[in-house]
């Protein structure tokens, strides 16, 4: 759809403000016009507006009942869309909501969070499983979490993966079991590590950067094992999807240097710089990841969540119009844009955690870009939700607004690459503390969906 001479991302911040400052909208239940997918004009009910039928072409529906069987913009909503939510577990973040709780009783807290994840009408959990090269089931290759006794490496009494996976399919959600591959500790104190750690056994494939400790993904055997000790679980339960974050290089520390000398200098001479190696290093092990999920689970998707912003346009005239601080492709060498054009993943979840127009990274630009990489691929595209954001203190006012996230929702709409949304986190959703996220199940998932497959 042309816009003539504005932009696409003028246009939608246009629409968009519109929708949240018209004069006495909340009050009055006036509609606010918004672009449809032809270019007709759908009217969106405001907060506490009365029904009324629209005219859609070649449709009759109510805004109410629209908002159930059709999409903001007029479109058939998808008869599947992701509706996932994130259970972070590192350093306790959303659960167990605390170190050493009984078996019975981090097994009533993560129920808790399925049954929530249920009531909101998500249809996917992805758990943290592998936090800090650790494991949250009987793993033959690495200590139990520190994060569910509070000494690493203590048996809980119960098998946390097992359990979530029959609990969430006993619930129809889906299980992502979330791993990161090269986090060892959020410190960098070997001698911390249960004495069986592979990073003690094996010190030299460790580097210490910005106060913690990584594996190095610069070396082959490194490699090999953390594949091995993820599809360890891949084996064992019947996970919907392996799940990876954002660590792959770590994020850059201000005067510090990730020390892979060595490691560079006996590997890396087929390479035309550093940089190319790294990033040659993290694509080897996302394709040998994704050939290890196919043989030992064949139907297990693999799925990826970078951070939001792959290359600014000043670095690379393929990137987004942004000015990001952190480019993914050059500060933490994962080329998060080729494997989706590759296919070598089978979904991705940019985290998106910015507000609609943001300065440096507006999200309306992001999903215009990514759903531009994402267009005539079989990688589905979800959008990563930053929920723990709304409401909190320091946030910019956008994010004091209930209303921004389902903003974006109804803003996504408008790309049919965008197959779902994830929300950071669980603790969030439970807590909700101005109601955002009871306003996008209001706004949007008013009936029950599949997930895509």
């Amino acid at each position: 759809m042309q816009m003539e001479r504005m932009s696409r991302r003028a246009f939608a911040r246009a629409a968009l403000s519109t929708l949240a400052t018209a004069p006495g909208v909340a009050a009055s239940g006036a509609r606010v016009p918004v672009p449809g997918a032809a270019g007709e004009a759908v009217l969106i009910p405001a907060p506490g507006a009365t029904t009324e039928r629209v005219a859609v072409p070649g449709r009759s529906a109510s805004v109410a009942e629209g908002a159930a069987a059709f999409g903001p913009y007029g479109r058939p909503r998808e008869t599947s869309e992701l509706r996932g939510v994130w259970i972070a577990t590192v350093v306790n973040r959303d659960w167990p909501s605390r170190p050493g709780r009984t078996a019975a009783e981090q097994r009533a807290e993560l129920i808790a969070h399925l049954d929530r994840a249920v009531r909101d009408r998500l249809n996917t959990v992805i758990l943290q499983v592998r936090p800090t090269a650790d494991a949250l089931w009987p793993s033959p290759y690495e200590p139990w979490s520190e994060y569910l006794t509070g000494t690493q490496g203590r048996n809980p009494g119960w098998d946390p993966l097992g359990t979530a996976v029959t609990e969430a399919h006993a619930r129809g959600l889906e299980l992502h079991a979330w791993f990161n591959p090269y986090r060892i500790a959020n410190h960098t104190d070997p001698a911390r590590l249960a004495a069986s750690h592979p990073a003690r056994e094996h010190p030299d494939w460790a580097v210490r950067y910005g106060g913690r400790l990584y594996y190095n993904p610069g070396l082959p055997a490194v490699r090999a094992f953390v594949q091995q000790a993820m599809l360890d679980a891949v084996a064992r339960y019947p996970v919907d999807a392996v799940h990876f974050d954002d660590y792959f290089y770590p994020y850059p520390v201000a005067g510090q240097t990730f020390d892979d000398d060595e490691a560079y200098d006996r590997h890396g001479g087929a390479f035309p710089s550093r940089a190319a190696w790294r990033r040659d290093n993290i694509d080897t092990l996302v394709r040998e990841m994704a050939a290890g999920i196919k043989r030992v689970r064949p139907g297990t998707r693999f799925g990826i969540s970078p951070f939001g912003v792959w290359r600014n346009a000043t670095s690379d005239t393929r990137g987004s119009d942004t000015r990001a601080g952190i480019e993914t492709y050059d500060d933490l060498h994962a080329d998060t844009r080729a494997w989706v054009r590759n296919q070598w993943i089978d979904y991705i979840v940019p985290q998106l955690y910015w507000h609609i127009g943001n300065a440096d990274a507006d999200y309306a630009e992001l999903v215009r870009w990514w759903a531009e990489v994402a267009k005539g691929t079989k990688t589905h595209l979800y959008v990563g939700e930053a929920l723990y954001k709304a409401g909190a203190a320091g946030q910019p006012s956008a994010w004091q607004d209930p209303v921004e996230l389902s903003r974006h929702l109804t803003l996504t709409a408008r790309y049919p690459q965008v197959r779902g949304h994830a929300f950071f986190a669980a603790r969030d959703v439970a807590a909700d503390p101005i109601g955002a996220m009871a306003r996008v199940v209001a706004d949007h998932y008013r009936g029950p969906a599949k997930p895509p497959r």
